[in-house]
């Protein structure tokens, strides 16, 4: 027991490694996803991260854009050597606000999917000069008498902190001889994949172990989410043997998450399956009908399938017979007061209705023997009849009369039945019955509210699972009933 125990707790364990090894590979897999699209965002956060990780995309400067911010970095130092007014300054002004205009027609963000944060900067500069037109606001900018006049300083700053990042946000990202990006990723997610793959064919190998009958495909698929880990493509879909591995090792409950998935699934479908079931079977028993099954039925062919027979016994007269003497033994004598009761009550209305009878119920006591006359003829009809019902039930020579009197009802109105013109016309109306079924209750069936179905079935379940307050003292003897029911049976066998 100790070894048991010591061994599933060691593949417990090891799952929880397993799952633990998926989800870092996961959480990598779901970076390098986001790192081009938030790249920005990165830059802006966390510009370590780029330094490290554009190598992995390809991604290096753009010539342009960065040549544009040396340029205005070796103006930042001109003035600070040499003044604003001076004319190294006004050459360097000069080659900036050509840069700018190159910037703008050339547009070097497009190659890198950001021609909007192009429009940007241009807005921002629009919007600072207060012109129309983007270059001319860069030349206006990068001017001696604009930048004297507003101060150095503040327009400097003001280009460091809401132009240079966009800029700077720009890239060229190399592409490889097979036409598509540059992407190292496969570097990273090489040791993960090589993991999942001795582990895939570990459990394999042990599969076949435990179920020789199973081909290596077949072991292969059992845990086919597991192929997720080691596709190079559709990296996103590891998210579902992630999610799995959690679930497994105990890291992740996610028996309500199945449970709302299920309910979505059945909600969706049941409508439609249910519509498709009931007409199904209902199609099938017109076809019945229409090939004349009916009529092969009632005339007892021979190529009809047999009958098969289980136990010898005629179910259906069984289950008569026992209800019969239900009624007779159990249910009549509970009921013979109301029938008394019932009889006497019409036997009065009889005799008040006899005109001779009220004229003499005038003399006295007259009223009071009637009651008991009526009282007297309600029993005595009662028991005799009753009488009658156990003798009939008792007398074997009664019982035959009676399963013969069943026998001949049957086979007259089955040969009436099989007469052409009754047998055509019920079938007919048996026909345009289910016809109106399908047109009246399986729509009310696809209209029924099946969230609502799924929330009552989830109610019984919960009433189900929850043991009920009971009596002790009433409940315990039937428990100790049942065990030594089920005790008897089990020294039986």
């Amino acid at each position: 027991m100790k070894n048991i125990k010591s061994s599933k707790q060691r593949n417990l364990w090891f799952e929880r490694f397993m799952a633990i090894a998926a989800t870092v590979n996961l959480s990598l897999v779901l970076f390098d996803l986001s790192y081009v699209p938030w790249r920005d965002f990165y830059l802006r956060k966390l510009p370590q991260i780029t330094k490290i990780y554009d190598q992995i995309k390809g991604i290096e400067s753009h010539r342009d854009t960065k040549s544009y911010l040396e340029t205005v970095d070796a103006l930042e130092e001109q003035v600070r050597q040499t003044g604003l007014q001076s004319s190294q300054v006004n050459s360097r002004l000069i080659q900036i606000s050509r840069l700018s205009s190159e910037m703008i027609d050339s547009n070097p963000f497009a190659g890198a999917n950001k021609s909007g944060t192009l429009e940007k900067i241009k807005q921002r500069m629009r919007s600072h000069i207060r012109k129309e037109s983007a270059k001319q606001s860069f030349a206006t900018f990068w001017s001696q008498p604009y930048l004297s006049q507003n101060g150095w300083l503040e327009e400097i700053n003001f280009f460091n902190k809401s132009i240079r990042p966009l800029i700077a946000s720009n890239y060229y990202r190399q592409i490889g001889e097979n036409g598509d990006f540059v992407d190292k990723f496969w570097i990273i997610d090489l040791p993960f994949v090589i993991l999942f793959g001795v582990e895939l064919l570990g459990r394999t190998f042990l599969l076949r172990r435990q179920h020789p009958g199973f081909s290596w495909l077949e072991a292969i698929l059992w845990r086919w989410y597991d192929l997720f880990l080691l596709i190079p493509f559709w990296r996103g879909l590891r998210i579902i043997p992630v999610l799995i591995r959690l679930d497994q090792a105990r890291l992740l409950n996610l028996h309500p998450v199945r449970k709302q998935i299920n309910q979505g699934i059945v909600a969706n479908f049941a409508e439609e399956l249910t519509e498709i079931v009931v007409v199904r079977v209902i199609n099938q028993v017109q076809g019945s009908i229409q090939r004349g099954e009916l009529t092969s039925w009632l005339s007892q062919q021979e190529n009809l399938r047999p009958y098969i027979d289980i136990n010898n016994v005629n179910e259906v007269e069984a289950i008569a017979g026992l209800l019969v003497k239900t009624i007779v033994y159990r249910v009549l004598p509970d009921i013979q007061p109301a029938i008394v009761a019932i009889l006497r009550h019409n036997i009065e209305t009889v005799f008040h209705q006899v005109p001779v009878y009220r004229n003499l119920q005038n003399l006295p006591g007259v009223g009071h023997a009637q009651t008991q006359l009526s009282e007297q003829l309600a029993t005595q009809i009662t028991t005799n009849v009753y009488k009658t019902l156990v003798s009939a039930v008792e007398d074997p020579v009664g019982a035959k009369l009676t399963s013969q009197l069943v026998q001949s009802f049957s086979d007259a109105l089955g040969s009436e039945i099989k007469e052409k013109h009754v047998l055509s016309e019920i079938q007919s109306l048996l026909f345009d019955f289910l016809e109106e079924i399908k047109l009246n209750y399986v729509q009310r069936l696809s209209q029924e509210d099946i969230d609502q179905i799924i929330e009552q079935t989830r109610q019984l379940r919960t009433q189900v699972s929850v043991p009920a307050v009971v009596d002790k003292g009433a409940t315990l003897p039937k428990i100790r009933e049942g065990r030594e029911r089920r005790g008897a049976r089990e020294q039986g066998r």
